[in-house]
């Protein structure tokens, strides 16, 4: 039984006092029986959380009555549990970390033309048009929109710079920016203007309203959307599902992302429960070879089975290259 939900929102609004506010909000929180992420900063909240329905519904009501919150959409997925293992509710300089100095972006000031889901699923279609996504590498290769531009980074904050390093692959097109729920097109479709591109547009609400939209139900939505919980991934077409992710070590269709085994690395990988346990979740040797892998320590691996296990992958490597 779903008996959970998880939250996702954000508002852009002054807050004077980021800090006390995060304290005071965490006791809130607390009151309602609440896990999750919830950051504050001058410019607003960005915040996803989870909790029963009493308790989200709760939760909800009193943002709407809150006279800074009031009129923040919340966007809600039902869940067999807590999507999260603690509550975190922190104050930031920023609430999605651009770093863009005296170049920063006030989205109540500039922000690129809000589109609804149907009107972006039909502008993706616009052979003059170029679709941007806003988020990181890592959440693209899991899922995407079908022909949109996956920039090479791995932070938000470097999407700026690959930009200004690609602009000419973007000039006199339609622009249109999309992220999981919305809160990092405002500010980066502002940037755009700001730089001088003119025809900018952002999916209004995200991914995760598109994907409920009953009109365009996820199409042209290719593969899964990456969430920062323990879900890690949610369904987005409710058409047909293609999926596009590929495992790190053989490149066959995969959606599972785990963690290396190096604690020094914790680079995220795909990778199916087989290839996990043949490569000991090392995303390199060194990883696997790593004195403090955390694969081998949960499943408390002897010594004389982890050199079973790398011996065998030599001799794999050996034979395929003979």
């Amino acid at each position: 039984m779903e008996n959970y939900q998880v939250l996702l929102y954000y508002h852009y609004v002054n807050i004077e006092d980021p800090e006390s506010f995060a304290k005071e909000h965490k006791a809130v929180c607390e009151s309602f029986n609440l896990l999750g992420r919830i950051l504050f900063s001058h410019e607003g909240v960005n915040g996803t959380c989870s909790g029963t329905k009493e308790d989200t519904a709760r939760y909800i009501n009193y943002m709407n009555n809150h006279p800074l919150f009031h009129e923040m959409p919340f966007k809600i997925d039902p869940s067999d549990g807590h999507a999260f293992q603690k509550l975190k509710v922190k104050p930031r300089p920023e609430l999605v970390t651009l770093r863009l100095g005296a170049e920063d972006v006030d989205p109540h000031e500039i922000t690129g033309n809000y589109l609804e889901p149907e009107d972006f699923y039909q502008a993706m279609q616009d052979e003059n048009t170029v679709v941007i996504d806003a988020r990181n590498d890592y959440e693209f290769d899991l899922g995407h929109f079908r022909n949109a531009i996956r920039p090479d980074i791995r932070t938000f904050r470097e999407l700026p710079q690959w930009i200004d390093e690609h602009k000419e692959k973007f000039k006199d097109k339609r622009i249109l920016t999309y992220c999981t729920g919305g809160i990092r097109c405002e500010k980066f479709s502002g940037w755009l203007l700001q730089k001088g591109f003119e025809n900018v547009n952002q999916l209004h609400g995200g991914i995760a309203t598109y994907a409920k939209h009953p009109a365009t139900k996820g199409q042209l939505w290719d593969g899964k959307m990456y969430v920062f919980d323990e879900r890690i991934s949610v369904p987005i077409n409710q058409v047909e599902h293609v999926i596009v992710g590929r495992d790190h070590f053989d490149g066959t269709p995969c959606e599972r992302y785990v963690n290396c085994g190096n604690p020094d690395c914790n680079e995220q990988i795909l990778c199916s429960e087989e290839n996990e346990a043949k490569y000991l979740r090392g995303c390199t040797h060194a990883c696997r070879t790593h004195p403090r892998n955390r694969y081998n320590e949960e499943h408390n691996l002897s010594t004389d089975e982890i050199n079973r296990r790398l011996l065998a992958l030599e001799t794999e490597t050996i034979d395929t290259t003979m």
